[in-house]
């Protein structure tokens, strides 16, 4: 029971990044790509978090997805919305 709850909170995981990226001004490479492939470049690869004083970094395989290719996902996202303003 425990593994189909995982399985599916990561198929609706993918399916709203699929939506919420249909806003964005994607990569050409990511253009045609199925909610199945969002879901196993960009959630279900391995990552190991290192967490420092005044950071937290996650190390990604580059299996599926290049480092440069997820930085320019990275930045899609995020000219979505303005960053926060700090108080």
């Amino acid at each position: 029971m425990a593994q189909n709850e995982v399985r599916l909170q990561l198929h609706a995981l993918a399916y709203n990044l699929g939506i919420f990226l249909q806003g964005a001004d994607l990569p050409e490479e990511m253009v045609d790509w199925s909610l199945t492939s969002l879901q196993t470049r960009l959630i279900k690869i391995g990552a190991r978090v290192v967490r420092h004083a005044r950071a937290t970094t996650f190390q990604l395989a580059e299996v599926s997805v290049s480092g440069n290719l997820f930085a320019r996902i990275h930045a899609a996202i995020y000219r979505l919305r303005a960053p926060p303003v700090p108080e």
